[in-house]
């Protein structure tokens, strides 16, 4: 493995790691009233560098030798049929968000985080919120997926190939590390930046999921449109 092969796969990984789940939650939950829970964001953070690392590991291993035969299976018209309606009800649900009234807007996201570190949280939900986070993300994986093609195709042992995706998911989450690591030794310094962050998430938590939903469903939707032949020419 060359010096050009890792110095693209960590700038690929630096990319990663300015994502919703690898950032932005994490920032988040830092802020979370009372002393900082470091067990628990570090739960969360490898949480998520474990299913990027599980992800990887498969992919790498075989998984992608059996896409012919998945794509085959996706392109009957039963299974479009499922995907179209599964588009259409992320979309009602985005547009449901969007427009439903609240004197709260926060409210959701302060009680999430609460369950994730709060006094009476529970790991549980900690995991499952960083789960949810980059299933989230598992539209715009783009970067991860470049680094496992580059991994794949290049020709380096299987411990190689477990070190060198290990090396990535640390480098995915080490912003957040980093900023955690200043929260605990120089928060007067750190925190103004946090809460800026944590303000733009709680002023547009409910916009943002809303966003998501209803881009993931159109895009969902619009596939099986075009693999039924609705769409095509």
């Amino acid at each position: 493995m060359t010096l050009t092969l890792l110095g693209g796969l960590a700038l690929l990984a630096l990319v990663d790691s300015t994502s919703f789940g690898t950032l932005l939650i994490p920032i988040w939950l830092m802020l979370a009233p009372g002393r900082v829970r470091v067990g628990r964001i570090l739960v969360f953070l490898g949480t998520v560098a474990t299913f990027y690392f599980v992800l990887g590991l498969l992919l790498v291993a075989g998984v992608a030798r059996f896409a012919d035969d998945i794509s085959d299976a996706l392109e009957t018209t039963p299974v479009r049929i499922v995907q179209l309606v599964l588009g259409l009800v992320l979309l009602a649900a985005g547009l449901r968000i969007g427009s439903a009234k609240s004197t709260e807007p926060s409210g959701r996201l302060l009680r999430w985080r609460e369950r994730a570190v709060g006094d009476h949280g529970s790991v549980g939900g900690l995991m499952a919120l960083a789960l949810t986070a980059v299933l989230i993300e598992a539209a715009s994986m783009v970067p991860y997926l470049a680094a496992i093609g580059l991994i794949g195709t290049a020709d380096v042992s299987w411990p190689t190939t477990v070190a060198v995706l290990v090396g990535y998911c640390l480098v995915m989450v080490l912003p957040a590390l980093v900023l955690l690591g200043g929260r605990i030794g120089a928060a007067r310094l750190v925190e103004p930046l946090l809460q800026k962050v944590n303000g733009w998430m709680e002023r547009t938590g409910r916009e943002n999921t809303a966003w998501v939903l209803g881009i993931v469903g159109v895009l969902i939707a619009a596939n099986a449109l075009d693999g039924l032949g609705v769409l095509g020419g």
